[in-house]
């Protein structure tokens, strides 16, 4: 070929590379074939006609110009790649896998044929080996280092080192899509959502089409309950990638999240359509049938994953977490076998840990569950960040804060709506119980643990230039803004309501914001959830929660955290007489109506005997409680701790203090001299 015609073909070849750059994908499949008249085995010709073709739907043509392009020139490394590319989006995973493979054994150094290898890994299921393919991508090019090691320092969740490095590479780098995603992905970790939200809606911004950052950003959302906008950009997530069950799965937990459990199921069983051993679709299956009370289906779920990831010890925590379940000799013993291999991350190894302590708790043998339960409390107390002096410091702000005082300045202000009942307190304390009971009563919707108070009350100084945060940005608004606040709340929860003019709110958390909640709203009322500290401490060391608590996993931080929750408790009772109704748990269980009577008229509600008869409601219940409220009344949890007494000394000592402040009648342990 004479070097007229090459510098011919490489113009045509330009300009249809051109004219697809510019999205006029027809004219370049056009000036590709009138060219192919001319030089009708031109494989540079044929590969970027294949590539047109593709993106115009063409795919049986596409197919087969590209293949005819290797024919001719077997071992270039794009044409592989774009055939890789044309398989994916066809679904035809296992040619798409072996056409990437044949481009990265040609051009080792080829990031983009990496990636797109790692994520047909993925979507078939091997994150493992897509993971792994992603560094390695990674490591290809210099300007990927500070990445790489960022992407180590978050996984081992060193996120303060992660940010630094990726900080370095936006300094000079400023809409790196990829470092940008990463520092999202921190932010996530760290639990700053807004912040998290911001970071990626720029790489959207900047990157349309990459699924990944449009999942990160689905979760930021997801996290603030934004449920609506989670939705959009998940879906638009598997409009760009089809075949991946995961953002179907993503689209069930949004479903989740906002109520919607049956078209949860939906999308949990297409995830598995396009992958059958998608365990975490399995998982979350087993979770909605849980929570909408059909056990039976969500065990038979749980161990057809259990099947596919016996490494996965979310799923057996997920068996155990449901209280009345039963591990069986053979279950028990591959769990052990799991933890015994030593090849376990730290947190599959920790929900089997937690599952063993169940297992053998309900067998009897507290010493053994004792030791379990101890080593996973201790592997996860490693991983979470708590600091008891800074939850004592914000306990000192708000009791320095809401004064009466300050209530009486602020007399008569705030959101009039008189919908909210909220149910507070410490975890593991009768929560669930005591909603369930008041959402069986006709004027009651039951909901969730709403996040909403909570970020509302944060949203306060949040944009604040001189540093002033909640509580002190309080003392800076105006009544307007105050009732703004309330009926922000109102209709912020609206989504998780029926039509009953009352509804709940049952975020134990809420308990060092109720002056913050009176204030904005306040006709609402408030339950205290209260049980003997000894039973709800060990109650809550118990339970492995999927997200928040960091201080249930240590002894000595929950009786701190217990001392406090009583003092702030006794703080509102003080100057809010009244507005708090505390209920014991021991006294509901031992004699109900008098207590559910009780909770009524201090809600403004006539009786209904119903309430009695919480047990038969068919609402779903999100919490891990869910199986046991769904029964008439037990009493076998009352001084549980009985159990573990021999290995209690610790927190007893600890919580003995409270003694005075709790019902004479509670039964406390005997410490030695």
């Amino acid at each position: 070929m004479d070097e007229a015609t090459k510098n011919e073909i490489r113009a045509a070849f330009d300009n249809i590379v051109r004219l697809i750059q510019a999205g006029q994908t027809g004219n370049a499949a056009e000036a590709a074939k009138m060219t192919l008249r001319r030089f009708p085995n031109e494989p540079n010709i044929l590969r970027v006609l294949g590539v047109a073709q593709m993106r115009l739907g063409l795919g049986e043509e596409a197919e087969k110009n590209l293949k005819t392009s290797i024919k001719i020139v077997p071992n270039h490394p794009a044409t592989h790649e774009q055939l890789g590319t044309l398989y994916f989006s066809l679904g035809r995973l296992k040619e798409a896998e072996a056409a990437f493979r044949h481009c990265v054994k040609l051009d080792p150094s080829n990031r983009s044929a990496q990636a797109k290898l790692g994520r047909t890994l993925s979507v078939m299921g091997n994150e493992d080996e897509a993971e792994k393919l992603w560094e390695r991508a990674l490591e290809h090019n210099p300007q990927w280092d500070q990445l790489t090691k960022a992407l180590q320092k978050h996984r081992v969740g060193e996120q303060a080192e992660a940010r630094k490095l990726l900080r370095s590479v936006l300094q000079s780098d400023p809409d790196n899509v990829d470092a940008l995603r990463l520092m999202g992905s921190v932010a996530i970790a760290e639990g700053k959502f807004n912040d998290a939200e911001a970071l990626l809606r720029r790489v959207v911004e900047l990157a349309p089409d990459f699924a990944l950052a449009l999942a990160n950003l689905g979760h930021a959302l997801q996290e603030q309950s934004k449920y609506g906008e989670a939705e959009e950009v998940f879906r638009r997530a598997h409009e760009l990638e089809p075949t991946n069950p995961s953002w179907l799965a993503n689209l069930g937990g949004v479903f989740v999240g906002s109520g919607r459990e049956e078209g949860a199921l939906e999308f949990y069983r297409k995830a598995l359509e396009l992958n059958p051993k998608h365990a975490g679709a399995l998982m979350s299956i087993g979770h909605v049938l849980k929570t909408v009370g059909k056990q039976d289906e969500a065990i038979e779920a749980y161990r057809k994953g259990a099947e596919e990831r016996p490494d996965l010890g979310e799923i057996y925590w997920s068996l155990a977490n449901l209280k009345t379940f039963r591990f069986t000799d053979d279950e028990i013993k591959r769990m052990q076998s799991q933890v015994e291999g030593g090849r376990l991350n730290e947190e599959s190894e920790i929900n089997f840990l937690f599952a063993l302590g169940k297992a053998f708790e309900d067998r009897e043998d507290y010493e053994q569950a004792f030791n379990y339960y101890q080593s996973g409390n201790s592997k996860k107390r490693m991983i979470v960040h708590h600091d008891p002096s800074e939850f004592q410091y914000s306990i000192d702000r708000i009791t320095e804060i809401f004064t009466s005082k300050f209530f009486e300045e602020r007399k008569d202000w705030g959101f009039k709506d008189a919908s909210p009942i909220l149910i507070l307190g410490l975890p593991r304390s009768g929560s669930t119980l005591i909603e369930q009971i008041l959402s069986s009563h006709s004027l009651v919707d039951g909901t969730m643990e709403l996040p909403d108070l909570l970020r509302l009350a944060s949203s306060t100084g949040r944009n604040r230039s001189d540093g002033v945060r909640y509580p002190d940005a309080l003392l800076d608004l105006d009544r307007d803004y105050i009732e703004d606040l309330g009926r922000d709340y109102i209709e912020n929860t609206a989504k998780h309501r029926g039509a009953a003019p009352f509804f709940t709110d049952k975020m134990p958390n809420n308990f060092p914001h109720i002056g913050f909640l009176h204030l904005i709203l306040p006709n609402a009322k408030v339950i205290d959830a209260r049980r003997h500290p000894l039973d709800s401490c060990l109650g809550t060391w118990k339970q492995l929660f999927a997200k928040g608590q960091p201080f249930s996993y240590d002894f000595f931080d929950l009786a701190e955290y217990y001392k406090q929750y009583m003092r702030v408790m006794a703080h509102w009772d003080a100057v809010l007489p009244g507005k708090v109704l505390h209920v014991q748990y021991e006294d509901n269980v031992e004699n109900l109506e008098p207590q559910a009577r009780a909770m009524l008229e201090h809600c403004g509600l006539s009786w209904e005997d119903s309430v009695l008869r919480f047990y038969e409601s068919e609402r779903s219940v999100k919490t891990a409680s869910s199986e046991q409220v769904r029964q008439p009344i037990y009493t076998k949890a009352k001084y549980f701790w009985k159990n573990y007494e021999p290995w209690l000394g610790d927190l007893f000592e600890d919580l003995m203090p409270l003694r005075e402040e709790l019902p004479a009648t509670l039964e406390w342990p005997q410490l030695p001299d």
